[in-house]
């Protein structure tokens, strides 16, 4: 079992940017609905906007409000898909003899967008790109709780995923829309974690284990349950 104060958070989907969008979502949750929708990041200069991805955008746009104000912490991210979108570009690129874009390689690879932050950022601290599962929330929670208990007064948390190109389609389900959640933790036991053996007859969780996470902390939920393949997580709120 983990430990840990949920100090802030902020999140993004196309339709909800604001807290107050996802204070009516909580009331009535539902999927979002794909769309071409993009995070306003206007906060960063014009060159490094164009260079960035929808998923990149999206990570800066919820973790941006959280570090505004707060020396340099740490990060973990965590995507179970990545930069597809940018990689199958470049296999299509491979496939007809096209030259490759050294940029876009650069930008594919998974811990491109972390490596970005840093650098807007000007942050030294340590980051770690995770590629979990459809648990990709509670592995980054856990990597987190680590680096607090190493001594890190605060570290960021950030989840995010892109819709994947249509032809993943047959092999991709578990993204119906793009989404990206960022939490601020700190040292503290408001929260607990703990990791159990499912019997693999429990149902899965519906939504993103993220989305469903903002969900619970919106309407005061106390305890909650995510489970993925034979892992149950058990969220507790203590106070």
């Amino acid at each position: 079992m983990i430990q840990f104060d949920i100090d802030k958070w902020q999140a993004w989907a196309p339709g909800l940017a604001s807290a107050d969008d996802w204070a009516i979502w909580a009331r009535d949750p539902c999927d979002p609905e794909s769309s071409d929708a993009q995070p306003d990041v206007s906060f960063l200069p014009p060159m490094q906007r164009r260079r960035l991805s929808r998923l990149a955008r999206m990570v800066f746009a919820v973790t941006a409000p959280l570090a505004a104000g707060h020396p340099p912490m740490p990060l973990v991210y965590a995507s179970r898909h990545g930069e597809t979108a940018r990689t199958f570009a470049i296999l299509n690129d491979l496939a007809s003899d096209e030259p490759l874009s050294p940029t876009q390689f650069s930008l594919s690879v998974h811990n491109a967008i972390i490596g970005l932050w840093s650098i807007q950022q000007k942050n030294p601290s340590e980051m770690t790109a995770l590629a979990a599962e459809g648990d990709g929330l509670e592995h980054a929670v856990l990597e987190a709780s680590l680096l607090l208990g190493e001594g890190a007064p605060a570290v960021l948390v950030v989840v995010a995923e892109d819709q994947t190109p249509s032809v993943y389609a047959p092999w991709i389900s578990d993204v119906s829309f793009p989404y990206a959640v960022a939490l601020l933790l700190k040292p503290g036991s408001t929260w607990q974690l703990r990791l159990e053996a499912a019997d693999g007859h429990e149902a899965l969780t519906q939504r993103p284990h993220a989305i469903e996470l903002i969900g619970a902390l919106l309407n005061d939920q106390p305890t909650f349950q995510h489970r993925w393949g034979r892992r149950r997580w058990s969220w507790q709120q203590t106070r």
